[in-house]
């Protein structure tokens, strides 16, 4: 089935959602019912009904959906005046704004759907009658403002799916239960990773002692990686003053995600500077280039940073750690001239290939981010440096016979961009890898070196991310390996489990051996009996597990028990520890 075809089924299977609704509870307020991707929602104003509408009724509303498709019911276009349109709605408030709306943007006359007794304002198109629905099921209800703003009326959204077939609802609600399993939200709690504290604040990550053991190692080994690349690491502060910002085009354009300004005039009255949490750190690293003057010889400049940012999410997105609002970015910036940027773009795509390889993200999808040309408004920088950027990334990628999807309006404020998404086990998309190619930035802040020619030039600069936000990245981890890390990134590598007490010397000294070599491990010296330990380490997704007892400790061996319930024998101490570390060298999942 083409997607276009999918959505105009889900599309229609709103609008039979809404005419279920409306003979059940004929009171409803009606708002609006798009397709979406992977199904639909409507939303609707319950407030008139003496009773609350909660997933509890899907039942009773799926029911009720089903005998009205059964009916064969055609769904009929019509085109009316606002004023006809008008008399029809005129118990429906949003509706009835709906038609104003389109009424200031100079519309005459207005598109309706009839479904049985149910009419709806609507552009369409539709399938031809009930029959032709898929599939469906409801899958959730939530609060939605109208029209998206806070400022208006919480309506109640109900989700919904609908196939082609019952196979494919089938497979897609199998889909929903596995990552449901893989929902880093829950593994995080029963694996005590993370929390996200509302007396801290919302949107911020509070990593426990196990997440940072992993975090630790991603950074370690983007360290390492990125010195190998030529880059230099630097640090700089979390605020900077308003100027930087205006300069950047920040307050201009990024302001709505930005956290309010810190007035100076509060503490001092002769210091009048407002200060902002920094968003980016882009500005920084430029006036760490602009700190002495440059020659064509320094180019490329690449300078990384492991820099947090903090930028402003309404609390109805944050999720989890895929959506917050402070967070840490894997950043750098190529600072170049004209006759490098291809090349140097070249090699931060084959750098993000080989850091995704190494998390176990083999399979990714290309995007091209441009601007929108219908907002060209939001964008700085002139018209020719936009086309020149659009034009060289379109470029390196057809010559890397890369196939890519444009993204348009996906681009940043200051320049186009290649995105590469990380598609999990699962199939699913992780932004992930992105490489901006800006000529902007460097002209608004007056960036420059002296050429071979003895004259003043204005550089190129190169904004790139490989793994994007570590919240982000290691979120998108928990989920692909569903907690169960490779060995070299588990939090705990080795479970130390003695049979009982009589073994526990032997239990500590392996302990110390594993310490002494940079091993992540564990020793369980809980009373409880031996099958108790064993499963909760399985629980907690250790790779190892080493149960030891009094044979164990007289022939120097460790009886192995790997992930998964596969006990692979007593073998001795030296064998297992070389083994275990090919595993961490090589990224081993076990």
């Amino acid at each position: 089935m083409e997607d276009k075809t999918l959505e105009t089924m889900r599309h229609s299977a709103s609008h039979l959602l809404a005419a279920a609704v409306m003979e059940l509870w004929p009171q409803t307020k009606l708002a609006i019912g798009p397709a979406i991707k992977n199904g639909f929602y409507y939303d609707f104003d319950f407030s008139q009904l003496p009773q609350k509408v909660t997933e509890a009724d899907f039942p009773k509303i799926e029911a009720k959906m089903a005998e009205i498709q059964k009916q064969s019911l055609p769904i009929k276009p019509q085109k009316l005046t606002l004023a006809e349109a008008k008399k029809i709605f005129t118990h429906q408030p949003y509706k009835l704004e709906l038609i104003e709306d389109l009424a200031k943007e100079g519309e005459k006359e207005v598109s309706l759907y009839t479904l049985g007794n149910f009419t709806d304002l609507c552009r369409g198109p539709h399938v031809a009658n009930t029959s032709e629905i898929g599939p469906f099921k409801l899958m959730s209800i939530a609060g939605a403002y109208w029209k998206g703003n806070e400022k208006n009326k919480m309506l109640t959204r109900i989700y919904g799916t609908c196939f082609s077939t019952a196979k494919e609802l089938e497979n897609y609600l199998n889909f929903l239960s596995e990552a449901e399993k893989r929902n880093h939200r829950v593994i995080g709690r029963e694996l005590d990773l993370f929390s996200v504290d509302e007396y801290v604040g919302p949107g911020m990550i509070l990593w426990h002692p196990k997440l940072a053991a992993v975090r630790e190692v991603i950074e370690d080994f983007w360290r390492r990686e990125h010195r190998k690349h030529g880059y230099q690491y630097v640090y700089t502060p979390h605020i900077g003053l308003s100027h930087l910002w205006e300069t950047s085009g920040h307050l201009q354009t990024f302001k709505e995600a930005m956290y309010p300004p810190m007035s100076m005039a509060l503490k001092d009255k002769e210091e009048t500077a407002s200060y902002y949490v920094k968003p980016m750190s882009c500005p920084f690293h430029i006036r760490i280039y602009k700190a002495r003057p440059r020659s064509y010889r320094d180019l490329p400049m690449r300078l990384c940073e492991l820099g947090t940012v903090y930028r402003y999410e309404e609390s109805g997105v944050l999720n989890g750690m895929l959506r917050v609002r402070g967070f840490t970015q894997d950043d750098a910036h190529i600072i170049c001239r004209e006759d490098q940027f291809v090349k140097e773009v070249n090699q931060v795509l084959d750098f993000a290939l080989e850091m995704n390889r190494a998390f176990g993200f083999d399979k990714l999808k290309v995007y091209l981010s441009l601007r929108d040309p219908a907002n060209k408004e939001k964008y700085v920088g002139p018209e020719k440096n936009w086309e020149l950027a659009e034009k060289s990334l379109k470029e390196i990628l057809h010559r890397r016979q890369l196939l890519f999807d444009e993204d348009l309006g996906g681009a940043k404020f200051y320049g186009p961009s290649i995105d590469l998404k990380a598609i999990d086990s699962l199939g699913r998309e992780w932004q992930g890898t992105t490489i901006q190619l800006d000529f902007n930035l460097p002209e608004r802040f007056g960036m420059t070196y002296i050429g071979a020619d003895g004259q003043e030039h204005t550089p190129i600069m190169i904004h790139r991310t490989l793994l994007g936000s570590m919240e982000r990245f290691v979120a998108t981890l928990i989920e692909h390996y569903a907690g169960a890390f490779p060995v070299w990134l588990a939090p705990v590598q080795v479970k130390v489990i003695p049979v009982s007490d009589k073994s526990l010397d032997y239990a500590r000294s392996l302990t110390e051996k594993l310490q002494a070599e940079e091993i992540r491990v564990e020793l369980d010296e809980r009373s409880e009996r031996m099958q108790a330990k064993i499963r909760d380490a399985e629980k907690e997704k250790v790779p190892y597990m080493l149960i030891v007892g009094p044979k164990e400790a007289q022939t120097g061996n460790v009886s192995v028990r790997r992930r998964g319930e596969i006990d692979m024998g007593p073998i001795k101490f030296e064998t297992f520890l070389a083994s275990l570390k090919e595993d961490i060298d090589k990224r081993r999942q076990v």
